[in-house]
């Protein structure tokens, strides 16, 4: 899986483990941009961390009404540019979204993203790089 031949989408659905992702950026028009040239840094969380969301929250968010608010939570999860685990080891750091909103990144002890573990990183993809996440990360507003 890690080879680099395919974009991020299609690297994620080949994965078998975010369908819920996938449709998520599928239902907030961003399939285009995660195709794009990039590099992009993705912190995708797993079908079980979007389960772990209360009750129903997927559900209304892939609503056409709510397209907003998903990719407001989606676009909190892509970093422009490609950072690899080894560039935040050891380190904090508070780069921004593409939404624009700061993420923190601790990479001292293991690497946490706002609170996120990742539990997988550096899967390679021809446009950037996914880490794997075991939560949904929400905008601070």
């Amino acid at each position: 899986m890690a080879d680099a031949t395919h974009d991020i989408v299609d690297t994620a659905v080949a994965a078998g483990s975010f369908s819920t992702l996938v449709a998520a950026v599928k239902a907030a028009d961003l399939v285009a941009t995660l195709k794009g040239a990039g590099p992009f840094t993705v912190f995708a969380p797993t079908d079980e961390a979007f389960a772990a969301l209360p009750a129903g929250t997927v559900e209304s968010l892939i609503k056409p009404e709510n397209k907003a608010k998903l990719t407001s939570i989606l676009t909190l999860h892509v970093l422009a540019g490609k950072v690899m685990s080894t560039d935040v080891a050891g380190k904090k750091s508070s780069p921004k979204s593409v939404s624009g909103e700061e993420l923190h990144v601790d990479g001292t002890d293991g690497v946490h993203v706002n609170g996120a573990k990742v539990v997988k990183a550096d899967i390679a993809c021809t446009n950037g790089v996914i880490h794997v996440i075991d939560k949904v990360l929400l905008p601070a507003s």
